[in-house]
């Protein structure tokens, strides 16, 4: 019984802690992608950047309030810089829509040529983060590191094997919680949040109860670039930043997206949790793991790892691909990409 409780605590720190705080950050990602596409109808490839920019913001405020010694230990400094990431990730997603976006729409352009234009953007974006900030990795994070360690669980315990909680991820999945819940009592108890809506499933008969389709696009991007802020600055927060990381998540938080069904906010989240542990359960080495669980002259001598984590990104993009060919719209009966 011992060796079961072992294997659990040693799964549940390695598999379960990890993938819960990044699934919660994909969660979040994948929604913003999911409101433009399902809102605003064309797929924001610059939603990564959009991320690494705000983030970006949250750090350099973090550090202006570091060198005034302000901050709320032991909760890290980030999240009183937070309010301004936002704001900034606010403001040069507007920024783009009025110089980009805007001209398209009103063409009534394909939703392929909305998709090129947000690839620039992407690129404009990672450049200007990259030149005011740099392409290194760059740590923000202060406060207390861990809820609880591995000793204090062992102690508490009895057993060989312990779990250990960062602060950071603890703080994702609650920031994530609130954070979804009050994007859905949005949705579904405003007026805006109704407009929303109703513009989403049937834009004519929208415009023609009377909704202002200027007004619906203003607020998708406010919260579009709020979920995109929020999100990197947990990812952030959680590992390290690094713009070029922003980049590459684009493509785990688009399948998280399309798996969930593109266009349902629902979807976005449990797609967001699917990559997540999918990922990580892949790629962790389960050779101690199962040491505990099998007798000694069946337990393995390889990691017993189906991939590397080098190839953690080649799971989102599998699976991507065969949601894409056996249900193309995803969990929850989303949009078709």
């Amino acid at each position: 019984m011992i060796d079961i409780l072992n294997a659990l605590a040693l799964f549940s720190n390695f598999v379960v802690v990890p993938a819960l705080a990044y699934g919660s950050q994909l969660a979040l990602g994948a929604l913003g992608i999911t409101l433009v596409f399902g809102i605003l109808r064309f797929a924001n490839f610059a939603h990564g950047d959009l991320m690494a920019f705000g983030t970006m913001v949250v750090i350099l405020v973090t550090w202006l309030f570091q060198s005034w010694g302000i901050g709320i230990a032991p909760l890290p400094t980030a999240l009183l810089a937070l309010p301004f990431g936002i704001l900034g990730a606010i403001m040069i997603a507007l920024v783009a829509d009025r110089a980009v976006f805007r001209f398209y729409r009103k063409q009534k352009s394909k939703p392929i040529i909305f998709v090129i234009a947000s690839v620039g953007v992407m690129f404009m974006l990672n450049g200007i983060v990259r030149f005011i900030i740099g392409p290194d990795d760059q740590a923000f994070a202060d406060g207390a590191r861990f809820l609880i360690t591995f000793r204090e669980f062992k102690e508490l315990t009895g057993l060989g094997e312990g779990i250990a909680v960062r602060q950071t991820q603890a703080l994702t999945v609650v920031v994530a919680i609130l954070v979804v819940s009050a994007l859905f009592w949005f949705l579904q108890r405003t007026r805006t949040g109704k407009s929303m809506r109703a513009y989403s499933d049937n834009e004519d008969l929208a415009l023609l109860s009377g909704i202002d389709p200027d007004r619906v696009v203003l607020v998708t991007w406010i919260i579009a670039a709020s979920l995109a802020a929020i999100a990197g600055t947990l990812y952030g927060l959680d590992k390290s930043f690094k713009p070029f990381t922003y980049f590459q998540l684009l493509l785990p938080m688009f399948a998280a997206a399309i798996v969930g069904g593109i266009g349902q906010p629902l979807g976005a989240i449990v797609g967001g949790f699917v990559i997540a542990f999918s990922e990580v359960t892949i790629t962790y080495a389960y050779k101690k793991f199962l040491r505990y669980l099998l007798p000694d002259d069946m337990a393995p001598d390889t990691l017993v790892q189906l991939l590397s984590t080098d190839y953690k990104f080649a799971v989102s993009f599998i699976i991507l691909v065969v949601v894409l060919l056996v249900r193309p719209t995803g969990i929850f009966r989303g949009k078709v990409i």
